[in-house]
């Protein structure tokens, strides 16, 4: 004797070995037994064996028409067993009654199942309901499949034009568009980005890595609205001293400016002239919050976003021949050991002489010519005391930090001819010493207004966002600690507050301290434990990490562009660690598969075998050490 029963809604036949009031004990064909509930039981059969009758109702089955024994079905609820005889015209066998069960059951549709061996025909209306249902599905699984047999073949339809370019960053996954997008990426083994550029979404990597980065962060474009300068400062007394600004030529947003002046023989008194946006842009204004969604001005090869609008960087940047409001810090110092022997900040107007330029100025002003009293060096009588009362507070600071800094690195800068969204554009990288005198200057004196300025916040006690370096960490906190690599007891961003938004926080507090001293932390934008500093902290380090990132990846791109515009097929480097090396000629780091074991800065050549524009890497292999 056999048995047909339901178990987790499978049918299974198996032999009967023995049974109670309740429950039976039924054997399979391994010889394994089980005990189930009678009440699971369809019916018990002697023909066939347990083990062919299965199969031979599934065949059966594959025969029946769903909606011919919905016709011939009863209107009220009804046994499978009865439907068998009155279709078969006889009393079912075990196979027929089995093949009617399983075809009433794969039709949900046609028959709602009312309990063990019991159905229902649907209403006429939910049956016609549900088969429209039934054939949408089915016309949009061959809709679906068709799109996805056109990706496989390299065409996009046109009904996924429109949605293609949100398939990286965005994708509805429920959508029939995007199912039939994964399955082509899961048929051809391949990436989204790869996929969508062979059909052409985007004409070339570059466009698909600006549009990714520039939808996802400036969704409504990166133009800032229209603003309505002011002559911000306008009442502010001026100053008369002689200064200069030197930054890159490509520099529109100049931030600092320098000027000296020799009280004797031995004393100086340097200033430190910083443009002042924090009159303009008060917390919480509107100003403020458009600095604060970008947080910093992002830099890429040939063009960058400005944090502020044109108008606001129009009406502080301390261009030449106007007259501009200005935070300066003035030092008094001593020449011959670069001892500060007083500082003062001012808030003031001042007029720069001229907006000096390091690519263009660079080759002229070295460090022999300004140490050579008698060289032709350009603006000497405010460029040779500045060099030398930075080179004594370099001096100090490496002996706080007890070796010297290392500034040697050579440091790069691109320079396109042609659009920035054309990779076609022809690059130049230009090597620049971060130790030539002109750099080594502008940075001293950068580093002397952060840390003068971080000790002015910490002696009133007024927060701001200072950056400390402690045991190899950097990191930003609203409590002043030392920075060990520069070798100060504090330190803040404070000079470029046209360009981050930390700098114009910091100015907006040391405006405040300068002016109201002790009482300066009542009265200051951000008192202490404000906890809107720490958010602004934390928002900080988390967009000026994304828009690294992506100054990086498209240095990274434009770096492969040059190297093949340059057509070099071998290359020289040296050795990080490991299989990890750095370009002798182009600032790119890679990693060389097989590399032998090699000391750190070891120099060797390598073979360039292959580009990729999109994974922002060269395949290369080593050719010699050098």
């Amino acid at each position: 004797m056999y048995v047909l029963y339901e178990d987790a809604g499978k049918l299974k036949a198996e032999t009967l070995f023995s049974e109670s009031d309740t429950s039976l004990q039924v054997e399979s064909a391994s010889g394994k037994r089980s005990k189930i509930k009678r009440n699971t039981v369809l019916f018990t059969f002697e023909e066939p064996k347990a083990e062919t009758l299965m199969p031979s109702a599934e065949a059966l089955a594959t025969n029946l028409d769903a909606g011919f024994l919905w016709e011939c079905a009863p209107q009220q609820e009804f046994e499978a067993s009865s439907l068998a005889e009155d279709y078969f015209g006889h009393p079912p066998t075990a196979v027929e009654k089995t093949a009617i069960i399983l075809c009433l059951s794969a039709a949900p549709a046609h028959f709602h199942r009312r309990g063990r061996g019991l159905y229902r025909p649907a209403p006429p209306d939910i049956l016609q309901a549900a088969l429209a249902a039934i054939e949408k599905k089915r016309l949009q699984a061959q809709r679906q499949q068709q799109w996805t047999d056109d990706l496989i073949a390299g065409r996009l339809p046109p009904a996924l034009q429109d949605v293609a370019r949100s398939f990286l960053d965005k994708p509805d996954k429920n959508s029939m568009e995007w199912k039939a997008f994964d399955a082509a990426l899961q048929q051809l083994n391949t990436t989204a980005e790869k996929l969508l550029l062979s059909l052409g979404v985007w004409p070339h990597p570059l466009a698909m890595m600006r549009e990714r980065f520039l939808s996802s962060n400036f969704p409504k474009g990166t133009d800032w609205p229209p603003v309505a300068a002011q002559d911000w400062g306008a009442d502010l007394p001026q100053c008369d001293a002689e200064a200069y600004s030197v930054d890159d030529s490509s520099t529109t947003e100049i931030d600092d400016a320098l000027s000296i002046t020799q009280l004797d023989d031995a004393t100086v008194r340097v200033g430190i002239h910083i443009a002042v946006p924090a009159l303009a842009i008060t917390r919480g204004s509107e100003f403020d919050e458009m600095a604060r969604s970008r947080m910093s001005t992002v830099y890429m090869p040939g063009e960058k976003i400005p944090m502020l609008p044109h108008e606001l960087i129009a009406a502080f940047s301390l261009d030449q021949a106007q007259w501009r409001p200005t935070l300066s810090l003035y030092v008094t110092g001593r020449l011959e050991d670069g001892e500060i022997l007083g500082t003062e900040t001012r808030l003031e107007r001042i007029r720069i002489r001229q907006n000096l330029r390091h690519d263009l100025l660079g080759d002229q002003i070295t460090e022999a010519a300004l140490n050579d009293p008698q060289a032709d060096v350009p603006y000497a009588h405010w460029l040779r005391p500045l060099w030398h009362f930075a080179l004594k507070l370099g001096a100090a600071r490496d002996r706080v930090r007890g070796k010297p800094e290392n500034n040697d690195r050579v440091e790069y800068s691109f320079e396109l001819e042609g659009p920035a969204d054309d990779p076609n554009s022809r690059i130049r990288l230009i090597q620049r010493q971060r130790n030539a005198p002109l750099e080594r200057l502008v940075a001293e004196y950068m580093i002397l207004a952060n840390s003068q300025w971080a000790a002015l916040l910490a002696r009133h006690g007024v927060p701001g966002i200072f950056r400390s370096q402690q045991m190899g960490r950097t990191r930003m906190s609203t409590q002043p600690l030392p920075h060990e690599s520069i070798a100060v007891p504090q330190y803040v961003w404070s000079t470029s507050p046209l360009r981050r938004y930390v700098d114009l926080i910091n100015q907006g507090q040391i405006l405040a301290a300068a002016e109201h001293g002790v009482s300066a932390r009542l009265v200051a934008p951000f008192k202490p434990k404000d906890a809107d500093l720490y958010a602004i902290v934390s928002a900080f380090d988390t967009q000026y990490a994304l828009w690294g990132d992506f100054q990086s990846s498209m240095e990274r791109y434009w770096c492969i562009r040059w190297l093949q515009q340059q057509r070099i097929k071998e290359v020289g480097a040296y050795v990080l660690r490991d299989n990890l090396v750095r370009l002798s000629c182009a600032p790119f780091v890679t990693r060389i598969n097989g590399l032998p074991a090699m000391e750190r800065g070891e120099a060797i050549v390598l073979d360039i075998l292959g580009y990729d524009d999109l994974g922002l890497d060269i395949e290369c292999r080593l050719h010699e050490a050098a």
